[in-house]
């Protein structure tokens, strides 16, 4: 039987459509907010809320999909995000972007809790990866698609806001033609707090967390390093598709790598690679190759962090593994563009790169330990 079922094609037809609002609006955002003259830590801490709000969304999804389901679950997370969308073309003002952009993190929130929960429950323990990787491919794909439609389109606030709002409320439409069962219902409920303390996974666990700070740096704060080199609105949009784009090229080479040679080895590869990214981008080299280097191996962390984490548990336990999963990489989104944009506002845009190179080698030291150092043997994953 194909992997890809009825209910898990319309819902990466969905995902799709909702990837792309949310990749125009997080390039969009910080230039807006730029082009209003707010200093740096201000777009910071937009960026920030737009994470809390993840934070908030990832603690509250599976109470939520226990409760509804997870048809008008989604449903639900689409309306949030529609609304924080169109609430953005009230006005620019600090305070209220503030809201709107943490409303609008939850929305994504239970969008990519419902998403990954329903795909992973969706596959067995032989498709899953193949499942995971398409999940990627249509996530980066909409990201790219967003980029790409900056540089044909108009990217004022007022024109933007209404069409992106059209295409979140068009994003429900697939899930009106099939309706994806609700397994947990009868099981006992399981916490998120348990998955977290799971010595197995702990590595996976860091790995979102870290990349979470990465890529969260480089959403929240690569536009705004770019606009200040000079660049326009639409050069900027066609740097971070290509940024995105390498991402979308290492997921197929990246999870075969890991399926045959182990997660470990491919995790110390994929970190030593940000690092080289980092000191390309430092040392003024060509910026194309050095953002594919960057690309490559940031984009595609999350993932194979994230299989190693859900590859110790039950089927049971794969939605409270799974906001486990996101809580770590949300946590480490919001604490990223916060620190990074205040050493920008104080020293220099350049600080984007140090920054992520060092904490890149932070887990590389945690990579770099012997097997037989943990509590469980890292070798066996």
């Amino acid at each position: 039987m194909s992997a890809y079922s009825r209910p898990v094609l319309l819902l990466l037809c969905g995902l799709l459509l909702f990837t792309v609002s949310i990749a125009v609006l997080n390039t969009l955002v910080p230039l807006w907010l730029t082009h209003e003259a707010l200093p740096t830590w201000q777009v910071g801490l937009v960026s920030s809320s737009y994470f809390s709000g993840n934070l908030v969304g990832t603690l509250i999804a599976g109470g939520l999909i226990r409760r509804y389901g997870f048809n008008k679950s989604y449903y639900l997370s689409c309306i949030i995000f529609a609304l924080a969308t169109a609430g953005l073309a009230v006005s620019v003002n600090f305070w209220a972007w503030l809201c709107w952009r943490f409303m609008a993190g939850v929305g994504c929130a239970l969008i990519w809790v419902v998403v990954e929960s329903a795909l992973l429950r969706s596959g067995t323990a032989r498709n899953r990866g193949q499942l995971l990787a398409a999940y990627m491919m249509v996530y980066y794909l909409g990201t790219v698609m967003g980029q790409l439609l900056l540089g044909m389109a108009s990217t004022a606030l007022l024109s933007v806001i209404p069409w992106v709002t059209s295409l979140v409320i068009i994003a429900i439409l697939p899930l009106l033609f099939t309706r994806i069962a609700n397994q947990d219902l009868d099981q006992p409920r399981t916490t998120v707090w348990p998955m977290l303390k799971r010595r197995s996974a702990r590595l996976g666990i860091n790995g979102c967390i870290i990349s979470g700070i990465v890529l969260g740096s480089l959403y929240g704060l690569m536009p705004l390093y770019l606009s200040h080199q000079g660049m326009s609105d639409g050069n900027v949009g066609y740097w971070m598709a290509l940024l995105v784009s390498s991402g979308i090229i290492g997921q197929w080479p990246v999870g075969r790598m890991a399926d045959r040679y182990g997660r470990l080895l491919v995790l110390r590869i994929q970190v030593f690679v940000v690092i080289l990214g980092c000191i390309a981008m430092l040392g003024n080299y060509a910026m194309a190759p050095a953002l594919f280097i960057l690309g490559c191996a940031g984009f595609t962390l999350y993932p194979v962090a994230m299989s190693w984490a859900c590859e110790k548990v039950s089927p049971d336990e794969l939605v409270a593994m799974n906001q486990a999963l996101l809580l770590s990489y949300t946590l480490g989104s919001l604490a990223g563009p916060t620190m990074t944009a205040m050493l920008m506002q104080s020293y220099s845009d350049r600080l984007l790169f140090v920054m992520i190179a060092a904490v890149a080698l932070i887990y590389l030291i945690m990579l770099l330990r012997k097997p037989d150092h943990h509590k469980t043997p890292l070798a066996a994953a």
